[in-house]
């Protein structure tokens, strides 16, 4: 009988990269008072500001039901704002607020950190982006 080999199971590889590369921005964004989630929520209005909730969710790849208390914590640290959309009042947009916007400033820097700290190159790093995505899909 044959028996899996944990060190052949793609999923075990893509669980224990995923874990170590969050650890470390947690290391950065920690003195930032940020989550991971929340800097992916950020990356996303750094984009594209003034989206619906549920456009937001959509690109960050998330639940709505794990943006409702997400939003809040970053609207408590003054760096968004929900907002009524001009034509459905039932709908809330999410908009950067001036903070929100000034932590865009360190973002790129807390990339350049991570690439450097998993030791990868740079080719390296995207074509780990493009396998990624590719199995995303």
């Amino acid at each position: 009988m044959a028996v899996a080999d944990i060190d052949k199971q793609l999923c075990f590889a893509l669980y224990s990269a995923s874990n170590r590369v969050t650890s470390l921005y947690r290391q950065l964004l920690d003195p930032l008072g940020l989550t991971y989630t929340q800097f992916v929520v950020m990356m996303v209005l750094w984009k594209e500001d003034k989206l619906s909730i549920t456009e937001l969710a959509s690109r960050a790849e998330l639940s709505k039901a794990t943006m409702t208390p997400l939003l809040k914590r970053l609207e408590q640290k003054g760096l968004i704002q929900r907002a009524a959309l001009p034509d459905n009042d039932r709908q809330k947009s999410v908009v950067l607020t001036q903070e929100g916007i000034e932590l865009s400033r360190n973002s790129a820097d807390i990339t350049d950190k991570i690439f450097c700290m998993t030791g990868l190159s740079a080719e390296e790093a995207n074509t780990m982006i493009s396998l990624c995505k590719k199995l995303g899909r």
